[in-house]
């Protein structure tokens, strides 16, 4: 499989300097993805919870224009602005993945963003 950019106007736009995801070796590679809603241009949510779910949303939608769908998610790593969000936004994402959930892993944001609490990538099969 040749690698391809995969880009939708359904989820927030990435800056210049990387894609939404790129398919490649029979995977989808979503970029870590910010709770922005598409249609504003703007953060969604003032709760980690809140944030969560428009990052998952985003990142549906980013696998949906790559053939993909979020049954198919590998590996997910969760960027936190705060670690004392860690259990909210374990709240909002066991609702999208209540059983057999993928591979996970976490970090602290290396950089304040106003209003950012959390950024999500992830690794999906194509």
């Amino acid at each position: 499989m040749p690698r391809a950019i995969v880009f939708t106007a359904k989820a927030a736009k990435p800056p210049a300097a990387y894609s939404q995801a790129v398919k490649a070796a029979g995977l989808v590679f979503v970029s870590g993805t910010a709770p922005i809603d598409p249609s504003t241009g703007s953060i969604k949510g003032a709760t980690v919870q809140e944030q969560t779910g428009q990052c998952l949303r985003n990142i549906a939608a980013i696998l949906d224009e790559a053939g993909s769908s979020m049954d198919k998610f590998v590996s997910v790593t969760i960027v936190l602005a705060d670690e004392d969000d860690f259990a909210g936004m374990n709240e909002e994402y066991i609702k999208w993945f209540p059983s057999n959930p993928p591979a996970r892993q976490g970090a602290k944001l290396p950089v304040r963003i106003p209003g950012l609490k959390v950024s999500i990538a992830a690794i999906a099969e194509a």
